[in-house]
């Protein structure tokens, strides 16, 4: 027989909620969520999955503005309108 002990963690209302939502889709509960993390974290002897300060390029100060720019003309009712075709004949 398998010895269980329980564990209390504290996590924001909202981030529980929409895990055990998320995890109820899968067929997982918190726990057994849980529990599959600390298995493979155990099995590959590291946190199954990247863990990284870089931040995200997205969100860089040249792309922040260029986005803060766009939202300024959208206000200003300056809008630009290009079909799909378009928009892939510009990447080219």
């Amino acid at each position: 027989m398998t010895r269980t002990t329980n564990l209390n963690i504290r996590l924001d209302k909202d981030l529980k909620e929409r895990a055990e939502a998320f995890f109820g889709e899968l067929g997982l509960s918190m726990t057994t969520a849980f529990n599959v993390f600390v298995r493979q974290s155990l099995r590959q002897g590291k946190i199954p999955f990247e863990i990284s300060i870089v931040p995200d390029p997205f969100f860089s100060p040249s792309n922040t503005a260029v986005l803060r720019q766009s939202i300024r003309e959208a206000d200003e009712g300056k809008f630009v309108t290009k079909t799909l075709d378009e928009l892939r004949m510009m990447e080219k």
